[in-house]
């Protein structure tokens, strides 16, 4: 499995509690080859943000192993930007300090940063924002500002957080069609948590749904739709109703789950 870009064995997550043992993850194995846009779908509780942190090593597996570029993952590195939901942003710098922030950590010169910088800021339409502070943005912008933040390093694995789940529908819409245009510009490896159908079948070539706790694949499919990609067409409602009933399945395993617990208790 060393020929994907991403590669995912036998991954068990266990959180310990005082009380007991929570399995968040059970036996994940995925491959995802370079360049591919991967939605993890899914109700909540049924671990993706759990997945995606440790394939960024921001936690790592209880077992089961994760390497990127046929490299072992133990813990955050270059190769893997993560994108937040909640933007974070240093609220102290500018669009232009946050964005150059990494590559100042990484040695390099003020002349070498900002062509980089002011490259990023026209690619995302931030450019007459450069000086501004993250109070002074929309949501939308910021989070424009923490994708430029992440390309800026060049990493060749995109991890990315809900993050558009905060937003307006216009704005969620415009961000997505930013996000593919830069995809498909600079060929970047993609993997996209999100809790909205739509959302998945809009972006991604190919989708994890999974169960509810604990979290396994429940079915990978591969949307075969072309781009750009028209929410009102028979063949992407199909695929939605196909999808939404993976998903309302495990919705109910989540409420039968809640249920008994009460009932316990």
């Amino acid at each position: 499995m060393t020929s994907a870009h991403i590669a995912i064995q036998g991954v068990n997550k266990i959180f310990k509690t005082t009380d007991n043992e929570v399995v968040a993850l059970k036996d994940i194995n995925l491959e995802i080859p370079q360049g591919q846009f991967v939605c993890l779908l899914g109700p909540s509780g049924c671990g993706k943000s759990t997945l995606l942190n440790a394939a960024a090593g921001f936690s790592l597996p209880s077992s089961g192993t994760i390497t990127a570029n046929g490299k072992r993952v133990t813990g955050p590195g270059p190769d893997r930007g993560m994108v937040f939901q909640e933007y974070a942003l240093f609220p102290w710098m500018t669009v232009a300090q946050n964005i150059s922030f990494g590559l100042e950590i990484k040695g390099m010169s003020a002349a070498e940063i900002e062509p980089v910088v002011a490259g990023l800021l026209q690619k995302l339409g931030l450019s007459e924002f450069r000086s501004r502070f993250p109070k002074d943005l929309s949501g939308g912008m910021r989070q424009r500002v923490a994708i430029a933040r992440v390309l800026a390093l060049d990493s060749p694995i995109m991890l990315m957080d809900e993050p558009f789940g905060a937003l307006d529908a216009l704005t969620r819409r415009n961000l997505q069609d930013e996000l593919l245009r830069i995809w498909s510009e600079l060929g970047k490896t993609v993997i996209f948590v999100t809790h909205s159908i739509e959302e998945a079948i809009y972006l991604a070539d190919r989708i994890i749904v999974m169960t509810y706790r604990p979290g396994t694949v429940k079915r990978d499919v591969l949307v075969n739709l072309p781009r750009l990609r028209d929410p009102a067409s028979a063949e992407f409602n199909a695929l939605k109703r196909e999808l939404g009933q993976l998903v309302m399945e495990e919705q109910q395993r989540h409420h039968d789950f809640e249920v008994l617990a009460a009932a316990v208790d």
